[in-house]
């Protein structure tokens, strides 16, 4: 399993990170102090690090010259949204930069974006009964493939790598289909009954009132 470690000093956005990646099939560990997270990576190896800047101890940038060495993929998480401060943080080798506030469904999709890069992205996915290999993109349940079109498969594996969360409409569209939602629900709708239908989650990709879909899984 992916292993995350969150390095925020606010115990709030901590526990909504690591409520949520968790929910996507992370593994997370939290560190609240700068000093505390460079004791924690000198006994654990992780895939991926979300690092503040304005931290206790020591500060994110020179976190980020402790873990340089160690080739882990960092994405930066921080109020300081001045271009200097993104270039600064870029330029130190870090991966992404994501400013406060957020949605956490953006969150999530650069967390995924920079797996993929990294090739660390589990292969295989377990959920709600399904079996989806994402290297050959097929998908089993109880040992029996599932035929699904391309936009079925990329929908699929957006409510698999999000469960519990409930995802808006122009977020689904955006994601799917790579365009600006115009409100025209009509085509997420007729692709989202199709899905539940061939993979048996009549009872598990509920419609959430005024926003979109939710996987209960």
């Amino acid at each position: 399993m992916i292993k995350i470690l969150i390095v925020e000093d606010e115990k709030p956005i901590s526990d909504l990170l690591r409520m949520s990646l968790t929910k996507a099939g992370y593994n997370c560990a939290c560190a609240f102090d700068g000093l505390v997270a460079a004791d924690i990576l000198e006994k654990e190896r992780f895939d991926l690090i979300l690092l503040d800047i304005m931290l206790p101890g020591a500060n994110g940038y020179e976190l980020m010259e402790y873990i340089q060495p160690m080739e882990i993929p960092v994405i930066f998480l921080t109020a300081k949204g001045m271009v200097e401060d993104k270039v600064r943080g870029l330029r130190m080798g870090a991966d992404d930069y994501i400013v406060k506030p957020f949605e956490i469904i953006e969150m999530l999709a650069r967390v995924e974006t920079v797996l993929r890069r990294y090739h660390k992205l589990d292969r295989m996915i377990e959920i709600a009964g399904l079996s989806i290999d994402t290297r050959s993109m097929i998908v089993k349940r109880d040992g029996e493939e599932i035929s699904l079109t391309r936009k079925e498969y990329d929908l699929l594996l957006l409510f698999a790598r999000n469960p519990g969360t409930a995802l808006y409409r122009d977020t689904i569209y955006d994601r799917v289909w790579g365009g600006d939602y115009f409100g025209d629900s009509r085509t997420i709708d007729l692709h989202v009954q199709r899905v539940r239908k061939k993979v048996g989650w009549e009872d598990k990709l509920q419609s959430v009132y005024k926003v979109g879909y939710r996987l209960e899984a």
